[in-house]
Formats: C-alpha cells, structure tokens, sequence
C-alpha cells in the first residue's frame, strides 16, 4: 500500500486534506512532521494557511524548506494554496519574505479598491472561480477546461516561466491558478473543498507516476 505524507508544520488544513485524500483511495495517509517519514513517503502533499512569514519561519525552523525540495524531487508532490506560495521565490506579503524558490515568480497583493466591469471586487478572493487549462497534464484528466475550484486567497502567483503554469484563474487580473513542472504540481486552490472536480483532482493525484 503506497504512503501519502501529507507535511505537518503547523500551518494548513491538514486534517481536511488527509480526508479527501483517504476519500479518493490514497491508501495511508500519514500527517506528519516527521522529516524520515515524509522522505520514506511515496507521494508527498505540501498545504498552507495563513500568514506567508509565519508558515516560512515554520518552514526553516523545522529544515522542511531542504526537505520540500529533496522530496519534490523524484515522487509526485502536490503544493496547496500557502503551500503553493511558499514554493515561489518571494511574497510581497508581511512587507516581503523570501520563500523556498522551488518555481521562479513573485506572490503579489491583489490591491485594494479593485473594480471590474464597474463592480468592486473583495479581498480575499474567496468563492468558486474557473481555472483555465493551460497544458495538458494528468493531473487535470476527466476535469473540464474551465472547472470550478474553491479559492481563499489576498495574494496571487505571478509566474517568472510561463511554460511551468498548469492553469490560469482570473480575479481583476489573470493569476497562476496552478505550476507544474517534473514531478511537482501546485494549486493555489483548495482541492478539499472544491467538490467534484476538486476530488477529481486529488485521485489523479494519487495515481499520477509523477510525469507528464
């Protein structure tokens, strides 16, 4: 039976994670801030919540910046919301904080006083919004172009390499709404919570070989 880990640093839905994960049949799904268990893990998932500076003070105290990009390295690794953020190279957030650098980009504030089409729109982002397919991957199979996912989000991925964004969410601006690269994916949405195609997601997941 394959071990998903999903990777405990304090910050993050993790309980909600690991249900939907045992829901679509990832076999044991293992919380954990054990670092030898999540290197012994056979896919690994890495959510956040929270404040940027909080979750990558965790992060670094705990090694698991080292971790995150030895693990995500030769098994599928799944980033979710923070934990997307965190793999970017900075955050505007809490006056700026560098994060692991996995993918190159910056995470940007939505700003404030946002109008589209005459209507203001809200910071956080939060709702249901379509994400847009940008390549082909298996992580995407049998999910529409253009399915609804649930966000929670004051902060947006601006992708330095084009090539690596997976999909594209649109909330006053066009954002990475999800990175692929090797085997590593990230969501800046919340799979969990997102219903169908949310799980849809997850159970490819677990049964992705972690290539294109």
């Amino acid at each position: 039976m394959q071990t998903v880990a999903v990777i405990d640093y304090g910050m993050g839905n993790l309980h909600s994670v690991a249900k939907a994960l045992e829901h679509v049949g990832a076999g044991r799904v293992l919380v954990t801030s054990d670092a030898q268990a999540i290197r012994e893990a056979d896919r690994v998932v890495f959510p956040g919540v929270g404040a940027i500076r909080d979750c990558m003070a965790e992060i670094r105290r705990l090694g698991f910046d080292s971790l995150v990009r030895e693990v995500s390295q030769d098994r599928p690794f799944l980033g979710i919301c923070v934990g997307m953020q965190a793999l970017m190279e900075h955050s505007e957030e809490n006056d700026g904080v560098d994060c692991i650098g996995l993918f190159p980009g910056q995470v940007r504030f939505f700003g404030k006083d946002m109008v589209e089409d005459g209507a203001p729109l809200k910071v956080p982002h939060m709702g249901w919004n379509e994400v847009q397919q940008s390549i082909d991957h298996p992580l995407w199979h049998e999910i529409p172009d253009g399915g609804r996912f649930y966000f929670v989000h004051s902060y947006y991925v601006e992708a330095g390499n084009p090539a690596q964004v997976a999909g594209r969410g649109h909330y006053g601006k066009d954002f990475a709404a999800a990175l692929a690269e090797g085997s590593r994916f990230a969501v800046q949405f919340h799979p969990e919570k997102s219903h169908t195609h949310g799980l849809q997601l997850l159970q490819n997941f677990v049964s992705w070989d972690g290539r294109r």
